[in-house]
């Protein structure tokens, strides 16, 4: 199966228009339309499981708060 992924405006109208498709003229496709806006409550969900998978790396054992703590000075230093 050949996906093809963009993103598009609804437009007042409520219509959605997709041109340029990589089909052939009179292909039959299948249409999943999904909202990108994402509540606070689910970019919260999102970035916790990030920082769980980060935090889970076996280099994160070795970072101290000494370590984050210089990093950030340097960074706010060279502003």
């Amino acid at each position: 199966m050949q996906a093809y992924k963009t993103y598009a405006r609804v437009q007042p109208s409520g219509d959605l228009a997709l041109s340029h498709l990589p089909f052939a003229p009179g292909s039959l496709v299948e249409v999943l339309v999904v909202g990108s806006e994402r509540n606070s409550a689910e970019r919260e969900q999102e970035w916790s499981r990030l920082m769980q998978m980060v935090q889970s790396l076996p280099q994160a054992a070795t970072i101290r708060d000494a370590d984050i703590a210089a990093e950030t000075d340097a960074t706010r230093a060279a502003r």
